[in-house]
């Protein structure tokens, strides 16, 4: 059936619900399929779950994917949440989290396990992704909710790629439960207890990313690369910590692993919008061409916002921001960085 098939071999889950059929939806849809599981993935757009459903393909995000006959596609949530699913899996973009999952949460019919794929902070309430689930879901859930994040391209992953990335949640057993679903002889999957360490540092990293595009875009080295993901690093951590995160974390997969994958990778679309930003375009003109979803776009807004609440140096972030929506010049946000006041380097 697939090459985990030994790993889910012994276990109750019958059928895994993906919801959202962007990339990493569609990864995640394939990957649960060769693990031996039944898969459904639900896309909102009708038109778009036809097409999947018929032609077995996205050319859109990945053309060299082929999905399996046997994984169920469709935009009728009440299709897809019927009484052998087990495990929800959500891979919507952050904005659209809550009004997914309160639809959801109308479904719902007997308690499942709930996880959570999406890299983002909501915007107004400066909420995390698993926050939000456990206010939309029903009660009983909240000690079911776990998050899958790591360096994790669904580009190299759809392929089989080695990847390694972290199950967090505030319950040991339920992590264990999430690494032994999804851990298989090319995904390889960590568990961790610091829910929101986890979370912001996939979060956070998206703002960084963005800065190591906008270098790349201004024609500048691997020296300037490497202070951006070091510094940013830092300042990830000094908010993570803020918010009640362990610091350690940092340093881990879903801190400096992602980091450097995002800020380094041909696949970011973060580092592509910052790309293309210090060649000269607007952040208009960039997502008005682009398919898929920017996370880090929406996560400087809540980040910068928070960093002031919590009084929270963050330079990189700051300026990113000025870049992103307060039109400045991005030769001039660097300028700015490279000339603040004089400083030793750890904090």
């Amino acid at each position: 059936m697939g090459s985990c098939r030994i790993v889910s071999e012994g276990n109750d889950f019958q059928r895994i619900v993906i919801l959202g059929a962007g990339s990493w939806g569609i990864t995640l849809a394939c990957h649960m399929h060769r693990c031996g599981y039944g898969v459904s993935l639900w896309e909102y757009r009708e038109d778009v779950a036809e097409k999947l459903q018929q032609e077995r393909r996205s050319l859109e995000l990945l053309p060299e994917i082929l999905l399996a006959e046997s994984i169920e596609v469709s935009s009728q949530l009440e299709e897809l949440l019927v009484d052998q699913s087990m495990m929800l899996v959500f891979v919507v973009p952050s904005h659209v989290l809550r009004e997914v999952a309160q639809k959801v949460a109308l479904l719902m019919t007997r308690e499942l396990y709930v996880i959570s794929a999406v890299k983002g902070i909501e915007n107004g309430t400066f909420k995390r992704m698993s926050e939000i689930l456990e206010e939309e879901l029903p009660d009983g859930l909240q000690s079911r909710i776990a998050v899958l994040s790591g360096p994790s391209h669904a580009e190299e992953v759809s392929r089989q790629i080695p990847t390694s990335v972290v199950a967090a949640s505030l319950r040991q057993d339920v992590a264990e439960t999430v690494q032994k679903v999804f851990m298989s002889p090319h995904f390889r999957v960590y568990t961790n207890h610091d829910l929101i360490g986890v979370e912001l540092g996939g979060a956070l990293k998206n703002i960084i990313a963005i800065a190591a595009g906008i270098s790349d875009g201004l024609g500048f080295g691997d020296n300037t690369k490497g202070a951006l993901l070091t510094r940013g690093l830092a300042e990830i951590t000094r908010l993570g910590v803020a918010l009640g995160a362990e610091p350690s974390t940092f340093a881990g997969l879903s801190g400096t692993g992602d980091l450097i994958t995002t800020c380094l990778s041909r696949y970011s679309r973060n580092r592509y919008v910052g790309e293309e930003i210090g060649k000269g375009k607007t952040l208009s003109q960039v997502l008005e061409n682009m398919v898929m979803v920017a996370e880090g776009v929406l996560t400087t807004k809540a980040a910068y916002q928070l960093a002031q609440q919590y009084r929270v140096e963050m330079p990189i972030t700051n300026e990113v921001h000025a870049v992103l929506f307060e039109d400045k010049e991005p030769a001039r946000a660097v300028n700015d960085l490279m000339m603040r006041a004089a400083k030793a380097e750890m904090w």
